[in-house]
């Protein structure tokens, strides 16, 4: 993940923004992840499921693997590979900020991924699970997921997802950018 286009040296006549605004985001999608867990957790019973619409519900699931269960059976050892892949994630990520945070795109998606992994990372920690409760379904995803359920996931889960779909746009830009000089 090399960065050409930002400065790199203390000579540069560009400001060097602080990377405090974007780890400020980061905290913000940790404590709304977290607060939405623990309240999940206080209010349904794993399996508990709250119809909202005809194409979502609320539920209370819990998720010992990665994305879409991957490895959820796998005995127990996962849980500190994941844990250890979030930290891991953690530290990288927040060097990257420190170095690019004037790239508000890169910035921005980086920030979301890194308060979705250190949501998730919190509740591998704390219960050894991650706690799951949106739950989106449409008939016509029927042939990919049982009974058209998307599987259940959380705000941490969304902090990712955003960040990755923000970092891929970033490169398409930075790409063209680059393509049109």
């Amino acid at each position: 993940m090399a960065r050409t286009d930002a400065p790199s040296s203390a000579s540069s006549s560009a400001p060097s923004a602080s990377p405090w605004p974007w780890l400020g985001w980061a905290l913000v999608l940790v404590l709304a992840d977290q607060a939405t867990k623990q309240w999940i957790l206080g209010a349904y019973q794993l399996g508990d499921a709250t119809y909202v619409t005809s194409f979502f519900n609320i539920v209370r699931a819990h998720n010992t693997g990665a994305a879409f269960s991957f490895l959820a059976g796998a005995g127990g050892w996962q849980r500190w590979l994941f844990t250890g892949i979030g930290l891991t994630a953690t530290l990288f990520i927040t060097w990257q900020l420190r170095r690019h945070a004037q790239q508000k795109m890169y910035a921005f998606a980086l920030a979301s991924i890194l308060g979705g992994a250190i949501g998730n990372v919190v509740d591998r920690l704390q219960h050894g699970y991650v706690v799951d409760f949106l739950d989106f379904h449409w008939p016509v995803l029927a042939g990919l997921f049982y009974g058209g359920h998307f599987p259940a996931f959380n705000i941490a889960d969304v902090g990712i997802s955003v960040g990755a779909a923000c970092l891929i746009l970033d490169e398409l830009l930075r790409m063209r950018k680059g393509s049109a000089r």
